[in-house]
């Protein structure tokens, strides 16, 4: 009978630890605060900063710069695919440039407002040191790749639910490759250079 209930327990701890690992690998640790998207109209401000340049976009801003397009699909530490999806957004590189550029042995800081922090280093903001999965989830060599702040999936502005109404995306520009998905930080509200 003690036997039962020490499985029963440990079964539950594990589904709980999942469904947390699960949320964490996603850039998933908390909700918005409910006034941020309010029917069509999104207000949210993004700052990007290297410590002595400070810049603040709005959305509309954002949506004015020059868009890469393609294609992101992830998956989480414990298998749950997301996507596939077109993918609209400004690459990092571009909104860095705004703020002096990126060099090698810098790094990028994302931050959201649930306190969820992400850190890109300069072989990452080159699109390469991902690891790239196939369908199946088996590796395979990885095609050229982009670090994109996404604001539309699909052709429609990303929902709160899906981390919008920015996201990080590891993009590319051919369907079928799928990246880890814990790079993918949701609500993204801060972009921070830590230069070399």
């Amino acid at each position: 009978m003690e036997d039962e209930e020490m499985n029963r327990r440990c079964a539950l701890f594990l589904a709980v630890f999942a469904l947390i690992c699960a949320a964490v690998a996603c850039g998933c640790t908390g909700t918005l605060d409910p006034g941020v998207q309010t029917g069509e109209e999104v207000s949210w401000n993004l700052t990007i900063s290297d410590g002595t340049t400070e810049e603040i976009l709005t959305l509309s801003e954002i949506r004015e710069l020059p868009a890469w397009e393609g294609y992101g699909h992830a998956v989480s530490t414990v298998g749950i695919k997301y996507g596939p999806y077109t993918v609209r957004g400004v690459e990092l590189t571009t909104l860095l440039d705004r703020i002096g550029g990126f060099d090698e042995g810098d790094q990028v800081g994302i931050s959201a407002p649930d306190g969820y922090y992400w850190v890109f280093d300069d072989e990452q903001m080159a699109g390469k040191g991902f690891v790239t999965f196939d369908a199946d989830l088996k590796e395979k060599p990885s095609p050229p790749l982009a670090v994109v702040l996404a604001y539309e999936f699909n052709g429609t502005a990303i929902s709160e639910e899906d981390g919008g109404p920015l996201r990080i995306v590891v993009g590319t520009d051919e369907p079928g490759t799928i990246t880890e998905g814990s790079a993918w930080v949701k609500w993204v509200d801060r972009i921070e250079v830590k230069r070399s």
